[in-house]
């Protein structure tokens, strides 16, 4: 710049014909300026002169020659950067250093690029996606199996039990009879729908049934006191003839003695221990 000052503010020396720098309205001749003003450059610790290009970033100055990247030292010029622990990398450098690797393709996450966390890991939006449907997953619900995530109805189609009675998904708990799940609300008698969850139930076809609904639907009637016989009842029946007897009712019908595993004689509907017969 040719001065229209008269003298150089520092040194008084006459600016006429000179190159001078202002501040605060204060013509100075470029040596005095140097000195006094210049920043000294963070990579070669030299003064950035005033015809030199001043970069600046977060209160710190570099030479345009000097502002690179400190693991490439490919120039940051109009270049995207980032800072880490005030070092100066490019983008690419930065990323194989300090950028998360993918957990399924295991490549960069680019900084500035959009990344899902799961569970500690990180994944490209691209590549967060239903194991099962391919697609993308982003913030839907989700179910983790074997490492692989899955969005809820391809995890229900593949993996989740269904409940014999309405066909609908077990999300947690149940009832197993026959080897077939049940929803424990759905897990009723076939006969008079009783909630049996926690009951005592006999299954007949793979279907439950409360005791008395399966006595009275399919148990034998003992031919002595008329109830049903049930696994539930006493361990021991007896069966001749087409007729049942509960254990402890196979009795002779003229003195009552028990018959069990002894001699009988039958006479018309009546069972008569060997004395009762005989007389």
């Amino acid at each position: 710049m040719t001065s229209s000052h008269t003298d150089c503010h520092y040194c008084l020396q006459s600016l006429r014909g000179r190159k001078y720098a202002l501040r605060d309205e204060n013509a100075y001749c470029v040596a005095c300026y140097d000195s006094l003003y210049a920043n000294p450059c963070e990579e070669c610790k030299q003064p950035i002169e005033c015809n030199s290009k001043d970069l600046a970033y977060k209160g710190r100055h570099w030479h345009e020659r000097c502002f690179k990247c400190a693991k490439c030292s490919r120039s940051l010029v109009e270049k995207p950067f980032a800072a880490k622990d005030e070092v100066l990398l490019c983008t690419e450098c930065y990323s194989d250093e300090y950028s998360s690797k993918c957990f399924h393709c295991q490549k960069t996450i680019m900084p500035g690029s959009r990344k899902m966390e799961f569970k500690g890991s990180s994944w490209h939006e691209s590549c967060f996606v239903c194991q099962y449907c391919q697609q993308p997953l982003g913030t839907k619900p989700l179910i983790t199996k074997d490492n692989e995530n899955y969005c809820v109805p391809c995890f229900e189609k593949q993996f989740a039990h269904h409940c014999y009675s309405c066909k609908k998904v077990i999300t947690s708990g149940g009832v197993t009879c026959h080897d077939q799940p049940w929803h424990k609300e759905c897990f009723v008698c076939a006969g008079c729908k009783t909630q049996l969850y926690g009951q005592r139930f006999i299954s007949k076809d793979e279907y439950p049934y409360c005791v008395d609904c399966f006595s009275k639907l399919y148990a034998k009637k003992c031919a002595a006191c008329k109830k049903p016989i049930t696994a539930l009842g006493s361990a021991k029946y007896i069966s001749f003839e087409d007729r049942q007897w509960h254990g402890e009712c196979f009795n002779c019908a003229k003195c009552s003695v028990p018959l069990v595993s002894r001699e009988f004689l039958t006479r018309q509907d009546d069972i008569l221990c060997h004395e009762c017969g005989s007389a």
